[in-house]
């Protein structure tokens, strides 16, 4: 079993768990592989990605600077969520919303005043996660037509 449980991960060592999981395709399958782990690209392979942030305040502001949308109705999310690929909130409104959030079925991605927020969808966009099971097929976008 390959367990790896870091935040980032070396190609290297995806590179080497793949080939040892489509070594043993064609053998007998004594061991169960389960791997899962995040990869960031120096490349955004999904630009056009839907996110949608939880504001508060301050963060009305920054979203309008850089036109991301946002729901600062906190009764709608559950219905609105289902809209958008990711949401991103301040961890105090994680905390306050985790049942309504939890009930959307999508966790939002932490956000902090000090950060430039531009630079963090970046660094979302650009971050692929994985899971592969007992199924030996690996579905993973790493770029887009438009990409020079």
């Amino acid at each position: 079993m390959v367990n790896c449980r870091t935040s980032k991960l070396s190609v290297s060592s995806v590179w080497g768990s793949i080939k040892e999981l489509l070594a043993d395709a064609n053998g007998e399958k004594k061991r169960n592989f389960r791997f899962s782990g995040t990869v960031k690209l120096p490349n955004v392979p999904r630009p056009r990605m839907s996110i949608c942030i939880l504001p508060d305040a301050a963060d009305i502001n920054r979203a309008k600077q850089i036109e991301l949308e946002y729901m600062s109705d906190k009764k709608l999310v559950k219905k609105l969520a289902k809209k958008y690929d990711l949401l991103m909130a301040t961890e105090t409104l994680i905390k306050q919303n985790m049942l309504i959030v939890t009930l959307a079925r999508k966790f939002p991605t932490s956000i902090s005043h000090a950060e430039d927020l531009n630079n963090n969808l970046t660094e979302v966009r650009s971050t692929i996660k994985f899971q592969l099971k007992k199924v030996l097929c690996f579905d993973v976008a790493v770029g887009h037509v438009q990409m020079k």
